[in-house]
């Protein structure tokens, strides 16, 4: 039995598939072997020895130490693509909104006093004010074309609009899922002189935090209406409240809102509403249970961020699952010692991340106790498990 400790509010759709009598889940669940979160803060959370995997649902990660957690053995998963359509849909608002001044234009609405008589006559002569451009017609750059932004880049097509996608990590999955009349930018600076909207779509990492900054907006188009449903970070804040005090920027509409951003000009902010919709949270905590399940019973990973990707049908009697360093020697000090103790391997997978790789061999003899505790003794061996 494995025992699941969830950390915020997960949907029920996890629990069908971390289901008794396999799982134990729970918030008040001790020594866990997975912690189940959506926004919690684990940078300083105690992380206990039983601990095998982290389910994020979602997919920002930066709440997570995951260098941290590979070094101690943990998988963590998220769950790309698992609220695309939620962030697609509110995109068709966040378009409208930067465009026209709906916003004050709903503020002047509810709190007009009526002191220049009934408010049917005196919106016709005011709501000019609330004019903008429409966006059929017009140039959109989608900064990143993974899941959600391969879903944004489609549907502006479908608004009439030309689309410039970028997107320097762009995987094979995610170009099949790019329409054919998307324009690929080959540079950022192309995208970003060409366009009249640009909308992020890209993960908070090192390389993204303040990918929008002085230098790159003052390479856009004058009076340009910038959409971040990426992290706030990839926007320097400095940077983006004084395009909009010059102008430079006519609009920006963001899903973080911060203490300066909502009193600067020509913003519209929403509360990290992105992926939530009802069936968006479903989802992705589906997504991530499946993951966490397969991994826990079968030790396959699938949409971890810090390790591969790697998939084995069982065969045999056993699996031995490896995390360790990825430098050179590891396999061959490991075969040895199987030969050793006669175990047969009937399969085996190994790949690698960046510092470290995953192995898992499927076997057809008994695992002893001293053959765990002398695979752990091996240097640059991080965590072994066996599954029968």
């Amino acid at each position: 039995m494995y025992r699941v400790k969830t950390l915020n509010n997960i949907s029920d759709s996890a629990k069908e598939i971390l289901k008794e009598p396999m799982y134990t889940i729970g918030d008040d669940v001790e020594a866990p072997h997975a912690l189940f979160v959506r926004a919690s803060d684990l940078h300083h959370y105690p992380f206990n020895p039983e601990l095998l995997c982290i389910g994020r649902a979602g997919i920002g990660y930066n709440t997570i130490p995951v260098d941290e957690c590979i070094r101690k053995g943990i998988v963590v998963f998220n769950t790309p693509g698992g609220n695309a359509n939620g962030v697609k849909e509110l995109f068709l608002f966040a378009m409208s909104m930067a465009s026209r001044d709906i916003f004050d234009g709903m503020k002047w609405v509810y709190t007009y006093d009526g002191s220049e008589g009934p408010v049917e006559e005196r919106m016709e002569k005011v709501k000019k004010q609330f004019a903008g451009p429409e966006y059929a017609g017009k140039t959109l750059g989608v900064i990143g074309t993974g899941n959600v932004g391969s879903m944004v880049a489609n549907v502006a097509l479908n608004l009439e609009m030309k689309v410039f996608g970028y997107d320097p990590f762009l995987s094979v999955d995610a170009a099949w899922k790019v329409s054919r009349h998307v324009e690929r930018a080959s540079s950022l600076d192309e995208l970003l002189q060409e366009c009249d909207y640009i909308t992020l779509h890209v993960p908070l990492k090192n390389d993204t935090v303040g990918l929008i900054n002085a230098e790159r907006i003052a390479k856009m188009k004058d009076g340009v209406r910038i959409i971040n449903y990426a992290r706030g970070e990839v926007v320097d804040e400095d940077a983006i409240i004084a395009a909009l005090e010059s102008g430079k920027v006519s609009r920006y509409v963001a899903d973080f809102p911060t203490e300066r951003l909502i009193h600067a000009p020509n913003t519209i902010l929403t509360p990290h509403l992105g992926g939530t919709t009802i069936e968006a949270e479903s989802n992705c905590a589906r997504m991530a249970a499946a993951q966490m399940d397969d991994y826990l019973r079968n030790g396959n990973i699938r949409n971890a961020v810090n390790m591969p990707n790697v998939f084995l049908e069982r065969t045999g009697t056993a699996r031995l699952c490896l995390i360790h360093e990825n430098k050179p020697g590891m396999l061959a000090n490991i075969m040895p010692l199987f030969a050793t103790e006669g175990i047969n391997i009937e399969n085996m997978t190994n790949k690698s991340m960046g510092d470290f790789a995953y192995s898992i061999f499927d076997v057809n003899s008994h695992i002893e106790q001293h053959t765990i505790d002398e695979l752990n003794a091996i240097p640059g061996m991080i965590k072994v498990r066996l599954l029968v």
